[in-house]
């Protein structure tokens, strides 16, 4: 295990000149001491512009609990794209595994490495994904206390932003000294004289807006950090210039690359700082004015310089492989293109869909490779990218690939023309043609996976069920045959109504080495089943699962919030739903994921319900235009989102009609699940027709929602007032509030 990340002696200087608001210092000191006592929440993410004392703060704090020195972790701009880069110097993972177990077993580490202590990531801006998703979890788990420091000068990542959205850690504003803090700090410190403030700021930001407020009000920080560059020793300018290039390096690595003499002198002058056996920059800025004055032969040597220091020692993690890869090639240096493909495939898998398109884009500049062509359209794909990823794959000229090649190039291309470039039959045709030249079972196999799953989405859920089925039952069927047919069946099951066959299919999908955004498809399948079968409770905890980033960020983050939100819509809570879906449908738009529809479908469903007529209009305006035969499956959805839109406006009679289409249309593509909750939806819209339609469809989703929809629908035909308010509290008691509430205000307006 390597050595906890703590400060070095004598290089933080927080306790060297007092430069932060003691109110607030004591703020956090209070709300990290309830943390320490296993309170939510977890610790305080620290916001605030560059120089206001985010950093000291957070050491102040950190020391004020007296549970020994802080376990720290430093985002870097050099590691912002390389997986878990800011963990790198503390984590031993090596072996690439599913994101989601990774994580798991990091935090794992991290906290045992931390014991008691607190733990600071500092400059949680610049953390790659993966490294955000860790920091997410400790979170979660809340053993230690945890603070974060956010620079919001610029945009702020979602996956850092919901630490304190999402309830973790609770957000702290800090902002500049005002007047008269800044008067008596400057006494202190100096009396007021600009030489003896400068002298003694050693460059720290926050120092500098002392001195400016002192005697150069006219001089901007970043001119300020110039002037202390320039004043630079050359050795510490030296030792900083390799750190602009590759951030953090080794104190041996450092040495090496310079000498002992100018590492001691740039820490001396607080130019760097260690971190163990890490050295960092003294603060971020320092490296962002020194990248403006460095040109391009001296970044190009400095790379190449710090590249072949690393090369003489083996690498120890996944993040540091991946990120030795990238700076050999930034740095223009020779390096084997298998590897720099190898890399990309390697971060594919992790989710860095950035950095795998950069590692891609290098090996082809090298040489032309079919497998840097499949990890580029890959990564180009998946960022929604769709014109682009076909382009990379349509210069491959197919008859010169041998029937293994032929499947690796033919599967993306379909896959990316289906959702992304949103034409199903032209990827329909394709694949079923490249299926009549292959010869191979198990080729076969993963070809008919993918047009079940392509079945699926084109709302041809018999035929996807029938072949999924046949692979299934191929006993030479590859892994991500299983997986596609798997995650393919469960879903189009759980939608038939044939809740009983979901539960082993969703193992058999699950069980699987898969691309991790067929879990949602598989989770999707499992929270239709959990609502059908009337454990609503079951079915938001299960929800829930999928929103805690074990996927890197986005898009996954997106899906597992409609997941939520459409749970939440089943149990009538449409504020919560529609907070949760105007974000999702931002991102999801930027992709062709079929998911992006539906995510406009339900939060018209919950604008609706919420009687936002406008808001309601524009977001069923944008599903109509977005639905097509990739998102069929979910056109029954699209006319419940119709319905209450109609009801919004008052045109109830309208309202029911869209319903009884909405509910006809899923039952003739045999979705009889779907029917179930378009006839409630009738009823819940006033249709004494619904009956009628419910005990057509009843026997093919035989479960609990059925049964109270069904006597709901009956009351309301007969004009019940007491089986109406039977049927309230035994939707009530399921978790259907929205559905209950209805079913209450009608039994108050019967006869």
């Amino acid at each position: 295990m390597p050595a906890p990340n703590r400060p070095a002696a004598a290089s933080r200087r927080w306790s060297d000149w007092p430069v932060i608001s003691r109110q607030v210092g004591e703020r956090v000191a209070d709300l990290l001491g309830e943390a320490a006592q296993g309170g939510r929440p977890a610790g305080v993410a620290l916001l605030g512009s560059e120089g206001v004392g985010k950093t000291t703060v957070a050491g102040h704090a950190a020391t004020r609990l007296g549970r020994g020195g802080p376990l720290w972790v430093v985002g870097t701009a050099a590691r912002s794209s390389v997986p878990f880069g800011a963990f790198a110097s503390l984590m031993d993972l090596d072996a690439v595994g599913r994101p989601a177990e990774l994580i798991r077993s990091a935090a794992d580490s991290i906290l045992a490495q931390a014991d008691s202590a607190p733990i600071i990531v500092d400059n949680a801006r610049l953390l790659d994904p993966l490294s955000a998703s860790l920091v997410y979890r400790l979170a979660q788990q809340a053993t230690v206390p945890l603070i974060v420091t956010v620079r919001t000068v610029l945009r702020v990542p979602q996956v850092v932003a919901a630490l304190w959205q999402d309830g973790l850690l609770l957000r702290v504003d800090v902002d500049p000294l005002d007047g008269a803090e800044t008067a008596e700090l400057v006494d202190a410190a100096g009396g007021g004289d600009p030489g003896t403030l400068y002298r003694r700021s050693a460059g720290n930001p926050l120092h500098l807006r002392l001195l400016m407020a002192t005697g150069g009000a006219e001089e901007t920080l970043a001119a300020a950090i110039d002037r202390y560059l320039v004043g630079l020793d050359h050795q510490a300018r030296e030792v900083l210039s390799h750190l602009c290039v590759y951030e953090p390096l080794s104190r041996a690595d450092l040495t090496a690359l310079t000498s002992d003499a100018a590492v001691e002198a740039a820490a001396g002058a607080g130019t760097v700082q260690f971190y163990g056996d890490m050295a960092y920059s003294g603060h971020p800025l320092y490296l962002e004015r020194l990248a403006v004055r460095l040109d391009r032969e001296q970044v190009q040597r400095l790379r190449g310089a710090v590249a072949e220091q690393l090369a003489r020692r083996p690498t120890r993690t996944v993040s540091d492989r991946l990120g030795r890869v990238l700076l050999t090639l930034q740095s223009e240096g020779s390096v084997e293109p298998g590897s720099v493909v190898a890399a990309s495939r390697e971060s594919l898998r992790l989710g860095a869909l950035g950095l795998a398109e950069r590692l891609a884009r290098g090996a082809l500049e090298r040489a032309e490779d079919l497998d840097a062509r499949l990890s580029l359209s890959h990564a180009l794909a998946w960022q929604g990218r769709g014109q682009e990823s076909d382009a990379v794959l349509a210069a491959v000229d197919e008859a010169t690939l041998s029937e293994d090649q032929m499947m690796a190039w033919a599967l993306p291309r379909a896959a990316n023309q289906f959702w992304m470039l949103s034409e199903p039959e032209r990827a329909t045709v394709f694949l079923q043609t490249v299926r009549a030249r292959v010869q191979d079972a198990s080729a076969r196999s993963t070809l008919d996976a993918l047009l079940a799953t392509f079945a699926m989405n084109a709302g041809n859920v018999r035929r996807a069920v029938e072949v999924a089925e046949d692979v299934l039952a191929r006993p030479d069927a590859p892994e991500t045959a299983v997986a596609w047919a798997a995650s393919a069946a469960a879903l189009s099951c759980a939608r038939m109504g044939r809740l009983a066959e979901v539960g082993p299919l969703r193992e058999r999908a699950l069980g699987a080495e898969h691309p991790g955004l067929l879990r949602f498809t598989v989770g999707l399948a499992e929270t239709t089943s959990l609502v059908m079968a009337g454990r609503t409770d079951a079915a938001l905890e299960t929800a829930r699962a999928f929103t805690d980033f074990a996927e890197s960020a986005q898009p996954g983050r997106a899906i597992g919030d409609v997941l939520l939100a459409r749970v939440l819509l089943a149990r009538g809570d449409a504020g919560a739903a529609a907070a949760l879906l105007a974000p999702a449908v931002a991102t999801l738009d930027r992709t062709g994921y079929s998911w992006g529809p539906l995510a406009l479908m339900l939060l018209t469903t919950a604008l609706a319900h919420q009687g936002e007529i406008a808001e309601s209009a524009k977001a069923l305006a944008r599903a109509q235009s977005r639905h097509g035969t990739k998102s069929a499956i979910f056109a029954p959805e699209l006319g419940i989102a119709r319905a209450w839109r109609l009801a919004t406006i008052g045109d109830r009679p309208a309202a029911i009609t869209a319903a009884r289409d909405a509910a006809r249309m899923a039952e003739r593509a045999g979705q009889y699940a779907v029917a179930v909750q378009a006839w409630h939806e009738a009823a819940r819209l006033g249709d004494r027709r619904a009956a009628a339609g419910l005990a057509q469809v009843a026997a093919h989703a035989d479960c609990a929602y059925t049964s109270m929809a069904s006597a709901h629908a009956r009351a309301l035909a007969a004009g019940d007032r007491s089986g109406l308010a039977a049927a309230a509290a035994e939707l009530a008691a399921a978790g259907f509030a929205g559905a209950a509430a209805d079913a209450t205000r009608q039994a108050e307006a019967a006869d």
